[in-house]
């Protein structure tokens, strides 16, 4: 099989260094805009060969669009139109609602499958393209009924080639869910380091001073902002709703400090403490996934 990654970053270079390994990719095409990032694709062997869009699309038997999510509804109806007969289209985006309603505008709507595979680092372009990124994590396909049945099951096989656990879920349900689980984290991370970096004027203070808990909470701040930012406009109604339920726990807990109120701060974080029991759960299923 042919495979077209269109975008050779984190997410499109890591599928495809890991389909190619592991056999189902035969020969992968790679298609970037950034003519630095085609590059180092090609040279970090993430890619057998770089070719234009259309080029690259036309000659793909799965095309894989992993770029910014505002640029995939931008290009989404020509790329459909531009397949050969019997090729597949997904797409990576973490948003699902706009991009669906773009592929409507193709009469080979069923030739694609909206997906989203739920993993990543804070780091960007192909130098943080890794092997094993997507072992024993979640992939969704989303408004699985409005693909053809092999189109689908082509994307499914990719994503258990990725080691990965498949759920189908509709489109809207995925972008609301999708703010609390992920939207918001980097929503928070962003302020949190930016609240940081204008508190803390000297950075050899910050340096001093960092710890691990700082680290691992504004980690998701690093992330590329040209990726984020299409994410957070395209989402912002789920995401402000999220944004709301946070800020009025923040408020309360914001409450509770200043009214030196120890006894009601410990009881509010003992009840942040169940986020354990879900996170153990993921770890746990993720491992029983890996074991199949």
């Amino acid at each position: 099989m042919t495979l077209t990654v269109v975008g050779t970053g984190l997410i499109g270079g890591s599928i495809a260094l890991d389909l190619k390994a592991r056999g189902f990719a035969s020969h992968v095409i790679g298609v970037d805009a950034n003519p630095l990032h085609a590059q180092q694709a090609l040279a970090l062997g993430l890619v057998d060969e770089i070719a234009d869009l259309r080029g690259g699309i036309s000659r793909g038997d799965l095309i894989v669009l992993a770029v910014p999510v505002n640029a995939i509804v931008e290009i989404l109806p020509s790329v459909l139109d531009w397949t050969s007969l019997g090729s597949v289209v997904t797409d990576v985006g973490s948003t699902k609602g706009a991009i669906c309603e773009a592929a409507e505008k193709s009469s080979r709507r069923s030739r694609f499958v909206p997906s989203h595979p739920i993993a990543g680092t804070e780091n960007s372009g192909p130098p943080a393209a890794i092997t094993g990124l997507f072992d024993s994590r979640t992939a969704i396909i989303c408004d699985e009924e409005r693909c053809d049945a092999r189109a689908a099951a082509v994307v499914r096989k990719m994503y258990e080639t990725l080691g990965m656990r498949v759920i189908s879920m509709e489109s809207g349900i995925h972008d609301r869910h999708i703010a609390y689980v992920s939207h918001i984290s980097h929503v928070v991370s962003f302020a949190l380091a930016t609240t940081v970096l204008e508190i803390e004027q000297s950075e050899n203070m910050i340096f001093d001073l960092a710890s691990s808990g700082l680290d691992s909470t504004v980690r998701l701040a690093k992330s590329s902002p040209d990726m984020w930012a299409p994410i957070l406009a395209q989402n912002a109604p789920y995401i402000s709703e999220a944004l709301d339920s946070y800020m009025r726990h923040l408020s309360r807990f914001k409450e509770l400090i200043e009214d030196r109120n120890e006894g009601e701060a410990h009881a509010f974080m003992k009840g942040g403490n169940e986020i354990r029991r879900v996170l153990d759960h993921i770890t746990v299923r993720g491992e029983s996934w890996k074991q199949r």
